[in-house]
């Protein structure tokens, strides 16, 4: 009996119509949005009309019907062009709307998911802090409840939150600590912010290496009031739900970080056949063809991970070692693949204008978020029964 990795009808019809939407309408725009630093409303307001936003989602909240490993697909054909729209699509799903349609009420699901799925609103997930990164556990944001007004008043901040600050940002959820444990831990819990609520300041947009076209700010609660009922799952639940999105999340960035890796590919080999040196195409020589090679090998390798995780998702088994493998190899290989693609154009790789550079800007974060390779190899080697 032999295994079948092949897509679906479905799954390669999607990816198809991405690959082409990619190159056809995002390629052409994307590097003046890039150089600009500026969030590209009209190619997100398009994606959203495909229903990109809606892939994981049941019909009945305004979804597509589809699954993890859709999403997936969607965002490895789109950062095989551009990382900006890809991690736009990624945080909007996986953070933004993920966390209330696992956790969320039903009224809550009814009333933010449509819209999210649509691209019509972006929801943002704020869980990392100035002082706790990797350490989420270490959040100093609060949450007190008010119960004669039948609200949380919230205090704090959150840093390095994509989508929190667009046009169309409808929410954030934040992880806020909300009581303590008869020994002192304390109880970390999820609660709605909608935009616009008084007391949420919404900082000006990072001057960042790289995803240029991408929105990420930094937020400020001071004394914000949300309704009780905007509590995401069950209170003190805040810290065991986020780690149920990430494991799922990274199985998306593991996805997205083999799409700049097969980028990276596709670019140089555009550019081994057409710039000659010596009187030949540079791709006829050796060195560049095994440089090449070795770089479609770690992306189709990649691609086995992240595929590999999403199905054990889909079937629901255990992922959570097979998301980490993922993510961790698939990251390292993007990064590899950035600097051997800028390698490979010379002087030309070091200009904005080829899409090289900007994957080569893009890489390094895909090793640090969701989760930094070192909290992988934690993962990998807990699961592997390593305690220590």
């Amino acid at each position: 009996m032999s295994l079948d990795h092949r897509l679906t009808v479905e799954h390669e019809e999607l990816r198809r119509t991405v690959e082409a939407f990619a190159h056809e309408v995002i390629a052409p725009k994307i590097g003046a949005f890039y150089e600009r630093h500026e969030f590209p409303y009209e190619i997100v307001a398009e994606m959203g009309r495909m229903g990109l936003f809606g892939l994981p989602f049941p019909e009945e909240y305004g979804g597509m019907g589809g699954d993890y490993l859709a999403l997936g697909i969607a965002l490895e054909e789109l950062a095989r062009v551009d990382s900006s729209v890809a991690i736009t699509l990624e945080a909007a799903v996986s953070l933004g709307a993920m966390p209330i349609f696992r956790f969320g009420t039903e009224e809550q699901k009814r009333r933010w998911l449509p819209r999210l799925c649509s691209g019509e609103t972006l929801g943002a997930f704020g869980l990392t802090e100035p002082g706790a990164g990797s350490d989420a556990g270490g959040i100093r944001t609060t949450a007190v409840r008010d119960e004669a007004a039948g609200e949380w008043v919230i205090n704090g901040s959150k840093s390095f939150i994509t989508n929190a600050g667009t046009d169309i940002t409808a929410l954030v959820t934040v992880t806020a600590v909300t009581g303590r444990t008869p020994d002192g831990k304390p109880l970390i819990s999820s609660v709605i912010v909608p935009s616009g609520t008084p007391g949420l300041t919404v900082a000006p947009a990072y001057s960042k290496v790289g995803w240029n076209a991408s929105d990420t700010r930094e937020l400020s609660f001071d004394g914000v009031r949300v309704p009780l009922a905007n509590l995401v799952g069950a209170e003190g639940r805040g810290y065991a739900q986020f780690l149920r999105i990430l494991d799922e999340g990274r199985i998306a960035i593991s996805a997205l970080a083999t799409g700049l890796a097969q980028g990276c590919v596709d670019e140089s080999l555009k550019y081994a056949r057409e710039r000659y040196a010596f009187g030949r195409p540079i791709g006829q020589n050796q060195a560049i063809q095994f440089k090449i090679a070795d770089m479609e090998t770690r992306a189709h390798m990649a691609r086995v991970g992240w595929r590999d995780a999403a199905s054990r998702l889909v079937r629901g088994e255990p992922f959570k070692k097979e998301a980490a493998v993922a993510k961790l190899y698939s990251s390292t290989v993007a990064v590899d693949n950035a600097r051997e693609a800028t390698q490979i154009h010379g002087g030309y790789g070091f200009m904005n204008e080829y899409p090289v550079a900007r994957m080569w800007r893009d890489s390094k974060i895909l090793e640090i978020g969701e989760g930094t390779s070192e909290v992988q190899r934690m993962l990998i080697a807990r699961e592997l029964g390593l305690t220590g």
